[in-house]
């Protein structure tokens, strides 16, 4: 059984692959998923729940905002306060992988981020990077802020076309290994997924 450690899945922008990488991650260690919040549809949940072999198992306080937009927004909309204290860390007997909404300094309200949830219901980090104009920058500066908050980053994800110039430029810049890499998927499925799977340092992850 793997060890007990709560695994949070941010990115470096919206549509980067978490979801992708969290069901990669939620099959290469056989634990359960969670997605705290939730905006708009499709529903990450579900998505990972048809990716992976095994059967989830989710008794933690999620919220789902319908409106596919930043959660603070959302929440003004439909009447919803999000408050980080809201949320327990889970208390699981098992790894768990957590998965963010956006970036990781995405509004939850006025004063809190996805980093407060990040430091209130996780142990560590995994950054999922892909690769566009700009994004280098974007990279840096979610890095920089992780190193910021005392967030413990345990791994960096590269997701789509590889861009050996790019990765060389952030790499230089942090001492984060990179876990795995995913090359551009024309279907993803639970044999994708599977086979994604075992390309994750598992033993890395749960030291």
């Amino acid at each position: 059984m793997p060890k007990i450690m709560n695994l949070f899945v941010t990115a470096i922008g919206t549509d980067s692959g978490k979801t992708l990488v969290s069901a990669v991650l939620t099959e290469a260690l056989q634990c359960p998923y969670w997605k705290p919040i939730q905006c708009g549809n499709p529903m990450d949940a579900e998505t990972v729940a048809a990716l992976v072999s095994i059967k989830l198992v989710l008794p933690y306080k999620s919220t789902y905002l319908k409106s596919p937009i930043s959660p603070h927004a959302a929440a003004e909309i439909e009447g919803v306060r999000l408050h980080v204290c809201d949320f327990k860390k889970p208390d699981t007997t098992n790894a768990l992988v957590i998965e963010g909404a956006g970036g990781i300094l995405v509004p939850l309200n006025d004063q809190e981020t996805m980093s407060d949830l990040a430091i209130h219901i996780s142990d560590k980090v995994i950054l999922v990077v892909n690769h566009y104009l700009g994004s280098i920058n974007h990279t840096l500066l979610t890095l920089e802020v992780l190193q910021a908050r005392g967030l413990n980053l345990v791994g960096i994800v590269f997701n789509g076309e590889p861009n050996e110039a790019s990765e060389r430029a952030i790499l230089l810049r942090t001492s984060a290994p990179v876990l795995f890499r995913i090359e551009q998927q024309t279907e993803v499925s639970p044999l994708v997924v599977r086979s994604l799977a075992k390309r994750v340092p598992v033993e890395l992850l749960l030291s």
